[in-house]
């Protein structure tokens, strides 16, 4: 998906609507409403969008460093349209995943569940996340609920959908174990996952 570079966005937001209001008043409304129109235009995306789409490319390219100072620009996440405040929410919770702090990441998956995400592909990440966070803490049946609300999705990666195959066939092997241990199914279940491309 096409972005503009987020400093870039900001220099012509800052230039369409103070040029604009310059031109305003040195010659008059219509010399400036031009600038001020694209201004504003910016300006709407930036707080409806915010920098969701480039920080999504980043950390599907494993870049988590760069995806987080990216996603730290949307200095509005309560403006966003309902299924980016969601989306924002879950890179959150991937990027602190991917630190280690499985607490802080658990948190943000549970808020993307909370306030909505645009497709089943986003909420299927967001559940096999939590999922294999169970497992990590030895919850089968915390991992076993959020696979049966796995399958009511309908997804359509396919890297995603092996991902959810993969986790099922283990917990059926832990199932029928005389001892289960879910300890280290997020290693053998995961890796680094991608996320699901924005619509």
């Amino acid at each position: 998906m096409f972005s503009i570079n987020i400093y870039l966005r900001f220099a012509l937001i800052a230039l369409g609507i103070l040029g604009g209001i310059g031109l305003w008043v040195i010659y008059g409304f219509w010399y400036g409403f031009p600038f001020l129109l694209v201004g504003l235009f910016l300006l709407a995306g930036y707080l409806l969008l915010g920098t969701l789409v480039s920080s999504s490319m980043l950390l599907s390219k494993g870049q988590f460093d760069e995806a987080e100072k990216r996603l730290n620009l949307t200095f509005f996440p309560n403006l966003l349209l309902m299924g980016y405040k969601g989306v924002y929410y879950m890179t959150k919770g991937i990027i602190a995943i991917q630190r280690k702090n499985i607490a802080t990441g658990e948190k943000w998956l549970r808020q993307a569940l909370e306030v909505g995400l645009p497709s089943d592909n986003e909420r299927g990440a967001v559940l096999l996340q939590l999922a294999m966070i169970a497992g990590s803490k030895n919850n089968r049946q915390g991992a076993q609920a959020h696979l049966n609300e796995l399958k009511k999705l309908n997804i359509t990666e396919p890297m995603l959908k092996e991902q959810i195959k993969e986790l099922e066939k283990q917990l059926k092997m832990l199932g029928q174990a005389t001892n289960p241990s879910m300890i280290g199914l997020m290693q053998r279940g995961g890796g680094k996952r991608r996320m699901p491309r924005m619509r």
